[in-house]
């Protein structure tokens, strides 16, 4: 017994009045597997209670981003003080220090505190699709100073939290699966509305992506132009971060459509009249 004493009091650094035993480095890893043990079971319940769906995917990683970082404050602060550390007093002797580095940090700790903001609140979640600065993408990661967007076109880009938080964005998966889009087309006149009509409406039925089930589609005469009736489709689609490919592939149906009946889109015409002055000769 007087021997593992001993081995646990045994000191590895001494430095005037800061020792480590043998003993703090236990308590140290103690701490760590205990940490790590109890992230895992936090984990499983939040993978457990997406599988019986009381609660969403994109709500589960949110919340463990946010327990994971607490955790592992907590657990840093408790390592730190069975070594021998006392926190109160560093953080007291280098008050002056922080306050200087917060002044000129204060950008990254905006956007520290925004990412907790984004955390708790849940306005912005992993896979939401997102218009920040007129680039659409997919939320692919929130962490805690920035956060990922992976965009249309494939690239991935890096937002500073404080963007969420301080300047207007769209969130278009924010409070609804289904968004509304449009496609505009003018067709000649002399050309049948009805007739018109109803192809944009089989064009959109026809399509996989259109959602007609919970909201039907809407055809509108937008206006009289001078070289056409111009006509707009609106549809309801959850393909938002693809829809550039569902409006295309619409617009492909309607022009073969057209075609097949015989109504022309006109390209703009001028009429040009030419008065002659009879009193030159």
């Amino acid at each position: 017994m007087n021997k593992l004493k001993d081995i646990l009091g045994f000191k590895l650094i001494e430095l005037n009045s800061f020792s480590l035993e043998v003993f703090d480095i236990l308590v140290l890893i103690i701490i760590l597997v205990f940490t790590r043990l109890l992230l895992i079971s936090i984990n499983s319940i939040l993978s457990r209670l997406v599988k019986n769906k009381k609660l969403e995917e994109r709500n589960r990683k949110s919340f463990w981003l946010l327990i994971k970082y607490f955790v592992w404050v907590i657990s840093l602060v408790l390592c730190l003080e069975a070594i021998g550390f006392q926190i109160t007093i560093i953080l007291a002797g280098s008050a002056a220090l922080l306050v200087g580095l917060g002044l000129g940090l204060q950008q990254i700790f905006a956007d520290i505190v925004s990412g907790v903001f984004l955390l708790v609140e849940g306005t912005v979640k992993i896979g939401d699709i997102m218009e920040v600065d007129g680039l659409i993408g997919r939320v692919t990661e929130i962490k805690l100073r920035t956060s990922e967007i992976l965009t249309r076109d494939g690239i991935v880009i890096i937002v500073p939290n404080h963007k969420f938080i301080t300047e207007n964005v769209v969130n278009w998966s924010h409070n609804a699966f289904l968004t509304r889009f449009d496609v505009s087309v003018g067709v000649a006149y002399g050309s049948d509305p009805e007739k018109v009509k109803k192809i944009l409406m089989d064009c959109a039925e026809e399509h996989m992506d259109v959602n007609t089930t919970a909201n039907t589609p809407v055809v509108r005469l937008t206006n009289f132009g001078d070289s056409s009736m111009d006509f707009k489709l609106l549809f309801w689609s959850s393909n938002g971060f693809a829809i550039e490919n569902t409006k295309s592939e619409l617009r492909f149906m309607i022009v073969k459509k057209f075609h097949e009946e015989g109504i022309q889109i006109p390209f703009p015409q001028r009429d040009l009249h030419i008065v002659s002055d009879s009193t030159k000769k």
